[in-house]
């Protein structure tokens, strides 16, 4: 068997794996405005339809500004660390103020982001949907069981440790053979992963993972701020 190839199941692929239509275009999951470029050579791509793959542009845009204004605690450009969000944040006025709106700072000092939870939640559900038919060649169509996001920092010790360290499954699963996951589970270039890894996609600003230890689910961190979890 060829490591590099996949050999996943057809009656699985061959339509959008976001909403279940026709793919005519592939779709990076995730979106390259949640990453720094240089772009890592090997991005996850999923099939998906034209629909899907411009529809959810904006809030993939809106998540990455929020995300990164959050962290810096500023939405002026000039105070934004990331070059990407900055160009972003001066092109786009009406985003840059609706963020700007959204930041408020209280007696103490203390700043506090409202937050537009149905396009962060459309984001969340898009991006678990892309890495589990990516890693597992599974289609994931129905309604989620769960979707949660919250600031890392906003996490207690024990929080943090538990979502970076998934329980270990009662029974232990095998990924279906020829799915990415499967050839995770090998030696590859020298190096070994598990199937409970998370897997890297660029280094301090998007990593993910995904798993069937205890169900279907899909771990994200976004900027090393946002924490997300899909079930």
């Amino acid at each position: 068997m060829d490591p590099r190839k996949l050999f996943v199941d057809e009656r699985l692929t061959g339509f959008c794996v976001f909403c279940g239509a026709e793919p005519r275009t592939r779709d990076h999951c995730p979106s390259k405005v949640l990453l720094d470029e240089p772009f890592p050579s090997d991005l996850p791509v999923v099939e998906a339809c034209e629909s899907c793959n411009a529809s959810f542009s904006k809030d993939e845009q809106y998540v990455a500004c929020l995300i990164e204004c959050a962290a810096c605690g500023s939405a002026e450009p000039t105070e934004v660390q990331r070059p990407k969000i900055q160009r972003v944040l001066i092109e786009n006025a009406k985003l840059a103020a609706r963020l700007r709106a959204s930041c408020k700072t209280d007696a103490c000092g203390r700043i506090t982001w409202k937050v537009d939870k149905d396009r962060v939640h459309r984001v969340v559900l898009k991006l678990a949907r892309g890495h589990i038919a990516y890693e597992f060649g599974l289609p994931k169509l129905d309604e989620h069981e769960q979707l949660a996001f919250l600031p890392l920092i906003a996490m207690s010790y024990e929080q943090r440790s538990a979502f970076e360290a998934p329980p270990s499954p009662t029974t232990a699963l095998w990924p279906e053979i020829g799915s990415r996951a499967f050839m995770r589970s090998l030696v590859l270039g020298g190096t070994v992963y598990h199937d409970n890894d998370w897997i890297v996609v660029q280094p301090g600003r998007y990593r993910y993972l995904v798993s069937q230890a205890n169900g279907d689910f899909v771990q994200i961190i976004l900027n090393e701020y946002l924490a997300c979890r899909v079930t």
